[in-house]
């Protein structure tokens, strides 16, 4: 069992020795001194007084010395302590342990102490996080890869059905069913690159990004799918003019790939879709006329995507603000 003895009853202890040990002692010689004194007529009241100034002297400056001794080393560890602490504050991870002295602990080493099993702690439970993400990852990675072979099973039937003589209702059963399993394995995909991206497999490479241009080539690549679910679609993208973001254009573009599903998704009864680049705000607005996210029937599913998309933007120093109410959803994505 480790023995403690507290650092400042130490202190303390010395301190009074040397304030009533002197006093004790020169009380002695006072006494010797006068008793040698009616032998001896040369030993006066003078040279006691010398002598009680001198040893009351010694005392002060052995105090003070002392003192100042013993806040020294005190000030030294506590500096140790504090410098540790702001190291791995500024590099932004756990310190390493201060060495303690077990066999007989102060105050300071038995903070020392706590301080370290504070550490280890942190540790074990960084450990047991990094252990239980991992596991988390590997779990939705195998789950998204095992439901695709009875989603592929059941689009199959469906399609074998299809080409059966049914009837209306029949028909309508069977588009819906078809729908629901695309659906299905869409939200799949979307657990999966966000598992995926915030596992860290998907690198995060910022550049100084043209955002008129970026936004331009996305809305070509989308342009034929909305065409053909006969969108109306009203642009505003400035081709002389544009501004910079310092961002992965991979990643943005992910980003509005996102939006333009939803759209399809969520708001395909609106038949309308606006992309605006403003340069005066510095701003990227993607609009409907749908129903708007939070009364659709899929917002629970749309969470997904929308995690991965705000997962992203917060990591390039982005931010979407989102609009509801009855003409539908408008998105304006900007810096923070």
């Amino acid at each position: 069992m480790k023995q403690t003895r507290s650092l400042f009853r130490r202190f303390l202890k010395v301190h009074f020795l040397f304030i009533f040990l002197p006093p004790i002692v020169l009380i002695f010689f006072s006494t010797f001194f006068e008793f040698e004194g009616n032998h001896e007529e040369d030993l006066n009241t003078l040279n006691l007084f010398y002598f009680t100034l001198l040893l009351f002297s010694f005392i002060m400056v052995a105090f003070v010395v002392i003192s100042w001794l013993f806040f020294l080393r005190l000030r030294k560890r506590l500096t140790r302590l504090q410098e540790i602490m702001s190291f791995s504050a500024k590099q932004h991870s756990f310190p390493k342990p201060i060495s303690v002295q077990n066999d007989r602990m102060d105050e300071l080493d038995q903070l020392g102490s706590s301080f370290n099993w504070m550490i280890q702690q942190l540790e074990d439970s960084r450990k047991r996080e990094y252990e239980e993400e991992l596991l988390r990852h590997r779990l939705i990675a195998n789950l998204s890869h095992d439901l695709r072979t009875p989603l592929t099973i059941l689009r199959g039937h469906a399609t074998r059905l299809n080409k059966e003589s049914m009837s209306l209702e029949g028909q309508h059963s069977l588009a819906e069913m078809d729908h629901t399993i695309t659906r299905v394995g869409e939200l799949m995909d979307d657990l999966l690159s966000y598992t995926l991206l915030t596992s860290g497999k998907f690198p995060f490479e910022p550049a100084s990004t043209d955002i008129g241009r970026l936004v331009r080539a996305s809305v070509a690549a989308w342009y034929p799918v909305f065409e053909e679910q006969e969108f109306q679609i009203d642009v505003d993208l400035p081709a002389e003019k544009t501004f910079y973001w310092e961002a992965d254009p991979k990643w943005l573009t992910r980003v509005l790939d996102n939006l333009f599903q939803n759209i399809l998704r969520h708001a395909a009864e609106g038949k309308y879709a606006n992309i605006v680049v403003d340069l005066k705000k510095e701003l990227i607005i993607v609009a409907d006329r749908g129903p708007g996210m939070d009364n659709s029937f899929y917002e629970r599913g749309a969470g997904i995507g929308l995690a991965a998309s705000n997962y992203m933007l917060n990591k390039m120093k982005l931010k979407a603000e989102f609009t509801f109410n009855e003409n539908g959803t408008s998105v304006a994505i900007g810096q923070n």
